[in-house]
């Protein structure tokens, strides 16, 4: 593979942060604490705005088991309480449904977790030197993730190697469009002021891949040990970023 590349987006699950980490570590975490964390900040504004969009959200969700957890609540006052949401957020959770709301709330959970250092980050082991070799060498480092950019933030501030976050210079999360649509990728390029064609993409999900290929830009495809995917469809794969090279714009692997 040959490009002239200035940009370089990442995803971060199965791309520069272990699966497991998210699945049975963050995961797992912020659903056990939503009652307790709801319940002690429910009378934060923000905290209260949240409630009613996961409440809105719920409302408007016309699947079985949504509609059926629903039908448990009691009485109309019920459904903005704190606790009267938590079936639906957990549900969400082992559904990995990316509600906007639950990011938000997971992130702020996840917050107390690195502050306390109950929480740190296992990026793959050859990522961060790989970040500060590519800011060394002049590339853009920019984040694409499903995860709420402020939780992307908390990842990289609080990871084995430490604080990473200002090698980054731009942070993409699911308010740029969804991830398996070429219009994000498009929107992401033109809010970094650069051409699609001069962007690398990176991620261990084909169809995201399909959708940045489809809007310009050059793509690999993540395969890592844990990954559920290995498959690197029409793509190029890459399994360690030691591989990956920048000479005068040149991207090699």
């Amino acid at each position: 593979m040959a490009a002239v590349i200035t940009h370089l987006l990442l995803d971060i699950e199965g791309t520069t942060c272990p699966v497991s980490f998210v699945a049975e570590v963050l995961f797992p975490y912020a659903r056990q604490r939503l009652g307790s964390y709801l319940q002690e900040h429910g009378d934060d504004p923000a905290i209260q705005a949240l409630i009613q969009a996961v409440d809105q959200a719920w409302a408007a969700d016309d699947t079985r088991e949504a509609v059926d957890l629903r039908r448990q609540l009691q009485a109309d006052e019920a459904r903005l309480d704190a606790n009267a949401v938590v079936p639906y957020l957990e549900w969400l959770i082992d559904h990995d449904i990316k509600l906007t709301a639950l990011k938000d709330l997971q992130g702020r959970i996840w917050q107390a977790g690195y502050a306390s250092g109950d929480l740190i980050a296992p990026l793959y082991a050859d990522v961060p030197d790989a970040l500060n070799r590519w800011h060394s060498q002049g590339l853009v480092l920019a984040v694409y993730s499903s995860g709420s950019v402020p939780a992307q933030q908390l990842l990289y501030g609080h990871s084995q190697a430490g604080d990473l976050r200002a090698l980054f210079q731009h942070w993409f999360d699911t308010r740029s469009g969804l991830k398996q649509q070429a219009q994000s990728y498009h929107r992401i390029a033109e809010s970094m002021g650069a051409s699609p064609q001069h962007v690398l993409f990176v991620s261990d999900s084909l169809a995201e891949l399909e959708a940045a290929d489809t809007a310009g830009m050059t793509v690999l495809f993540s395969d890592r040990d844990g990954n559920p995917a290995h498959d690197p469809g029409r793509f190029e794969r890459i399994t360690n970023y030691s591989h990956l090279s920048l000479d005068n714009g040149i991207l090699g692997t």
